[in-house]
């Protein structure tokens, strides 16, 4: 392969008791998915998934099946969001859990910290009131947190890059202990028998790489889906973004391919700065009215912008090619690669021609 892409991975497919509390009997992102209406004219919505239907993900045949159609089309693993409210709290594990303990599918993975407090509106609901509140406690739960993966770190499965283990950060500078954290790990994982970690912070912001790096982390995942939206709009267009916003009532729309330009930069060329490539944004099957949205992502428009991190990646040494794929199945945000019934396998298809080798 020319490129070691890593997929996002959301567990949030199947019903938890804080679910069937803040929302609904039953609520899984399909709710959100399958409530979604077209909101301008040309707008894609609902989006209806094809071969994988609406899946139930406590169902081992339909994580076979994502890591059976990963493989064929040249991903090399799933990086599976994890979380770790503090104080031993976690949610949304039971898939990822359940993949460990069955030793199934047979097919690379790597964690994902999503160190952040849930709030309503993010979620789909109309308020923006604390959900869950994301913690630091301490020493003492830093230690309880490696020691609760240490199953999964010591998979054979597990991602790794120069043979330690790969593990993402998603706010690295909201940890007010990062520091003490990094140390920390890397003290068990030796104790443990394990190389060490190789720590990945994420970030939306090319002016945080430095920062994150200072603060100890291996490498730096960059996305920058809203690189155009916070620091290229012009005047003109910042002002119109508000008049149709607040005074017709519609979400944020611009164009994919317009947005693609803004994708991938020249940070992305140092060896531990790793791009991120996105299908398509669509967020308003969560946030209605309020959302931004990616109008008319194509298959082969989503080829070009591969194509330009597949350029920043190219002399880099062989562990180091790693583009994170934004997503497998973020269905209610419109950036997922599982095939849907417009277009079927078409987004995989691309993908797979342009990362296999000659």
């Amino acid at each position: 392969m020319k490129a070691r892409v890593i997929a996002y991975y959301l567990p949030q497919f199947h019903p938890i008791p804080e679910n069937d509390k803040w929302w609904e009997k039953g609520f899984t992102e399909w709710t959100n998915v399958g409530k979604a209406r077209p909101l301008f004219k040309g707008h894609d919505q609902p989006r209806l998934p094809a071969d994988l239907g609406y899946y139930d993900l406590r169902v081992a045949e339909t994580r076979e099946a994502q890591a059976e159609m990963a493989r064929e089309y040249g991903i090399e693993g799933f990086c599976y969001w994890h979380y770790w409210f503090g104080n031993g709290k976690r949610l949304l594990e039971r898939p990822f859990n359940e993949v460990l303990a069955d030793k199934k599918p047979n097919f690379p993975f790597c964690l994902a910290w999503a160190n952040e407090s849930w709030k309503g509106f993010a979620h789909g609901l109309k308020n923006r009131n604390m959900l869950i509140e994301q913690l630091y406690p301490g020493e003492e739960d830093y230690r309880a947190h490696f020691h609760a993966l240490l199953p999964a770190f010591k998979d054979s499965r597990y991602i790794t890059v120069d043979g330690k283990i790969l593990f993402m950060i998603y706010k690295p500078l909201q940890h007010p202990d990062l520091e003490l954290f990094i140390s920390i790990w890397q003290d068990l994982a030796k104790v443990n028998g394990l190389a060490g970690f190789h720590f990945v912070g994420h970030s939306s912001f090319v002016e945080e790489i430095d920062t994150i790096l200072a603060r100890g982390m291996d490498s730096v995942n960059i996305n920058r889906i809203f690189s155009y939206i916070t620091g290229n709009r012009t005047v003109k267009r910042r002002i119109l973004d508000r008049l149709k916003k607040y005074t017709l009532g519609m979400p944020l729309v611009y164009s994919y391919e317009k947005m693609t330009r803004y994708f991938v930069g020249k940070e992305e060329l140092k060896k531990n700065v790793f791009p991120t490539i996105v299908p398509n944004w669509d967020h308003s099957p969560r946030s209605g009215k309020e959302g931004v949205v990616f109008h008319n992502s194509t298959p082969k428009a989503f080829g070009a912008h591969v194509n330009e991190a597949l350029k920043v990646v190219e002399q880099k040494e062989e562990e180091y090619k790693l583009i994170f794929l934004k997503s497998w199945n973020e269905w209610a945000e419109g950036n997922y690669m599982e095939p849907d019934r417009k277009w079927g396998l078409a987004y995989l298809e691309t993908l797979k021609k342009l990362i296999a080798l000659p």
